[in-house]
């Protein structure tokens, strides 16, 4: 993979030498780098496959705001003469794929999100359960970042070995940038969803928590023509619990 920073940002990408071939985008989760989708490089090799690494997250350190991200995505798009994508959004990646669907449909060749909520018609109410548990987490990090990873690769991954890479991630986040996951609420219930004509997967882990698993229900009930598929064996980061069963559901809506 060849890493590029994104000229007049902080953002760095990464993107593989094939140059044929549907393109695809992969957005990890808070906490984590682009190296969360390090089991998804070799499967998708005859893919033109492009990671980065969020605002505050990884090597993109410095200004910028993660509500713009579908900006970034389209910057590097145009650098690198892609006209339509697949994007792969986890966790948060899936609320920032989605916004750029909202404002780029027609860049858009399928869409999957995994362990997310449909930005366009969130009930607010389903978050209420988890506040105080993430409020919680919250304060252990601006203690410990350390006691906070070791709590957050228990909610966010079921298999020991995800679990340690994804320790391991959230112990390079910065305090800091704390500050730039409290305006994703931005996102949420600004766009009507438009009338989609690429494919769209939601997905979420059979271990993931109550509030992930419901609202993934309600939103493949509101878009019928989505999928919607549990993976077994997962918590919230699929790709990292079971990427072998990820890697082959995510191939057949690829466009």
């Amino acid at each position: 993979m060849k890493e590029k920073k994104l000229e007049n940002t902080s953002i760095y990408y990464w993107i593989n030498d094939t140059e044929v071939g549907s393109a695809i985008l992969f957005i990890h989760p808070a906490f984590a780098n682009h190296t969360c989708f390090d089991t998804q490089l070799e499967y998708f090799k005859d893919y033109r496959v492009i990671t980065m690494d969020l605002i505050g997250h990884g090597k993109s350190i410095g200004k910028g705001a993660i509500e713009d991200t579908a900006q970034y995505i389209n910057q590097i798009m145009e650098i690198e003469k892609i006209d339509k994508i697949n994007l792969v959004g986890v966790s948060i990646g899936a609320v920032l794929v989605q916004d750029f669907a909202n404002k780029y449909p027609s860049k858009v060749s399928s869409l999957t999100c995994i362990g997310g909520y449909d930005n366009n018609n969130f009930d607010k109410g389903l978050q209420k359960g988890n506040t105080k548990q993430q409020m919680k987490m919250m304060l252990k990090a601006m203690f410990s970042i350390k006691a906070f990873a070791e709590d957050n690769k228990k909610i966010s991954a079921y298999t020991k070995q995800a679990q340690e890479k994804f320790y391991q991630m959230n112990l390079a986040f910065k305090k800091s940038s704390f500050r730039h996951l409290a305006t994703l609420g931005k996102l949420v219930n600004k766009y009507k969803t438009p009338k989609r004509d690429y494919p769209l997967l939601i997905g979420v882990g059979e271990y993931d928590n109550d509030m992930a698993k419901k609202a993934s229900v309600i939103w493949h009930e509101t878009e019928p023509d989505s999928e919607y598929v549990e993976f077994p064996g997962a918590g919230h980061i699929v790709n990292m619990d079971t990427p072998e069963q990820f890697n082959k559901v995510l191939k057949k809506v690829i466009r």
